[in-house]
């Protein structure tokens, strides 16, 4: 009853300030990981917007290498089987905001209707390098 059982009580357990410490350590590990786990989310869109515009490039220039003529839209590329199917845009999350650009009307052949020329993300935000993914 007297000194050892104070000197026992003190010996057991964790104060408060070094429950305190470890919590605010665990709190800063967990916000590093979470920043870290949105930025890996953001480049894996972005590598999946590069690789659908790669892609949906390369068969308008098979179309028009084969046809002398570019598209009307984009689903001419999947009636044609360049295409399976017309890829999601990963930021916009749909398939129909793809925003295209139109080719010049041919000097040479002023009839003919002008087509898909080139392809472009609909998104409105920014890429993590600063450019918007609409340039890309």
């Amino acid at each position: 009853m007297g000194i050892g059982d104070g000197r026992r009580r003190q010996c057991c357990g964790f104060t408060l300030i070094e429950l305190m410490i470890v919590m605010s350590l665990i709190v800063i590990l967990a916000g590093i990981g979470l920043s870290v786990h949105a930025n890996s989310q953001t480049r894996a869109r972005e590598a999946v917007l590069k690789e659908n515009l790669f892609r949906m490039r390369d068969a308008l220039d098979q179309y028009y290498a084969d046809k002398n003529a570019y598209p009307p839209s984009l689903d001419d590329l999947v009636t044609q089987k360049y295409l399976r199917a017309v890829p999601v845009d990963p930021f916009t999350q749909s398939a129909t905001t793809w925003q295209t650009i139109m080719s010049e009307i041919d000097p040479a052949n002023p009839s003919a209707q002008p087509g898909v020329f080139d392809v472009k993300s609909g998104s409105d935000r920014t890429a993590m390098d600063g450019t918007q993914y609409s340039d890309w």
